[in-house]
């Protein structure tokens, strides 16, 4: 891991950032500045002034996002800041261009008050299509994200929703390598944060309708201190509110307890948690999608030996690796494409299942594509444009 850090410094050192901004229109003479700037450039700016909506048509606002954070939660580095946070965010926008063909900015916040960034977001709407928020902290990122569904351009927190999507996928191919109904299935999820929740109501099929996939009825969220459940004391308005939807069974303990006879462990909180002893307690053949990183719940050798049927991870270096560049990409472009308000649900449960679809014929150690199928992220806009399409 040191290697990768010292050469990607170095690389950072050479290019001076890896993004920036190349024109599309050649200035060689004066009437091509004429038309480009003054004095002809008031020609679409009276007609956006006229119809607000010709702004997609005239200028970058279809194909470009704003990569917004506050430096709060990096990647698994913490409270950075925003300075900190840039690297991250230029590369977040690197990825959109190399695989949707997405002009994307990163935008670094030197404030970690929820209503300033909020409002800070709002102001800058207007110049892009869609904004993607990034390594923003729970509950802050919560708040943050439902008080810009009204923007009129869809905002999306990746941490929360891509994670989300990319795991759905990687678990409708588990259970069809398996055999598995996936309403049928318990579901331990290990961290109640921005991703934790997230996958909880996707998985749990809120605010969706899905013909396709069944939502797991037993699903049971754990924090540091084990089962969130009904008699536990002190819960966050955020925890408490899991509930609505999660651990019906009322199942209580450690998350080792909880892990008693669960066919599906999925783990976005901290390395080293589990052990083989942890698996066996499992159900036969169990799935674990241990995602922490650098360092996974359990390690994969560790989990087959164990008995663990499909093991993924958030890493590169083992197979199945839940990454999120297979999601966001392709439904950005789709949204966008779509001139959509917003992402909803349905269209978070197309892009799933578009990537599950990806996998021709699902294997034990390939339930995902890998990140670097360049074919993926159209599939994925596709699917998403036809969902906005589709929705009320």
């Amino acid at each position: 891991m040191s290697d990768f850090y010292e050469r990607s410094t170095i690389v950072h050192e050479h290019l001076r950032g890896k993004i920036g901004i190349v024109s599309k229109m050649r200035i060689e003479s004066q009437d091509d500045l004429s038309i480009a700037y003054t004095p002809g450039v008031a020609g679409p700016c009276l007609k956006i002034a006229e119809n607000g909506a010709l702004a997609r048509e005239l200028t970058i606002k279809r194909n470009t996002v704003a990569v917004v954070t506050d430096g709060s939660a990096v990647l698994g580095l913490g409270n950075i800041g925003p300075l900190a946070a840039l690297p991250v965010m230029e590369g977040k926008a690197l990825l959109f261009k190399e695989f949707a063909n997405i002009d994307a900015w990163p935008i670094c916040l030197d404030t970690q008050n929820a209503d300033e960034i909020i409002e800070t977001v709002r102001r800058i709407a207007p110049g892009f299509g869609g904004i993607n928020l990034e390594d923003i902290s729970a509950p802050r990122c919560f708040e943050v994200e439902n008080s810009l569904q009204d923007l009129g351009i869809p905002v999306f927190h990746d941490d929360q929703h891509g994670t989300a999507i990319v795991l759905l996928a990687g678990l409708i191919n588990a259970c069809r390598v398996l055999g598995r109904d996936s309403a049928r299935l318990k579901v331990v999820i290990s961290g109640a944060g921005a991703a934790g929740t997230a996958i909880a109501k996707l998985l749990r099929g809120i605010n969706v309708t899905d013909d396709a996939w069944a939502p797991v009825e037993d699903l049971v969220v754990c924090d540091s201190r084990g089962a969130i459940h009904a008699g536990r004391e002190g819960l966050s308005p955020e925890k408490q509110a899991l509930l609505d939807y999660t651990n019906s069974q009322g199942h209580t303990g450690s998350v080792h307890e909880v892990l008693e006879g669960a066919d599906v462990f999925i783990g976005v909180s901290k390395g080293g948690l589990l052990d083989g002893d942890d698996i066996k307690r499992m159900a036969k053949d169990p799935i674990i999608l241990a995602m922490a990183n650098p360092e996974p719940e359990i390690m994969p050798d560790v989990a087959l030996a164990a008995g663990a049927a499909i093991v993924g991870t958030g890493r590169s270096d083992f197979p199945n690796q839940v990454n999120n560049v297979l999601a966001f990409p392709g439904i950005f472009r789709g949204a966008l494409d779509a001139g959509a308000v917003a992402i909803n649900g349905a269209m978070k449960i197309a892009a799933a299942h578009a990537l599950a679809d990806a996998v021709a014929e699902p294997l034990a150690e390939r339930i995902l594509p890998q990140p670097l199928d360049r074919s993926v992220a159209p599939l994925i806009a596709e699917a998403v444009r036809r969902a906005a399409t589709k929705s009320p």
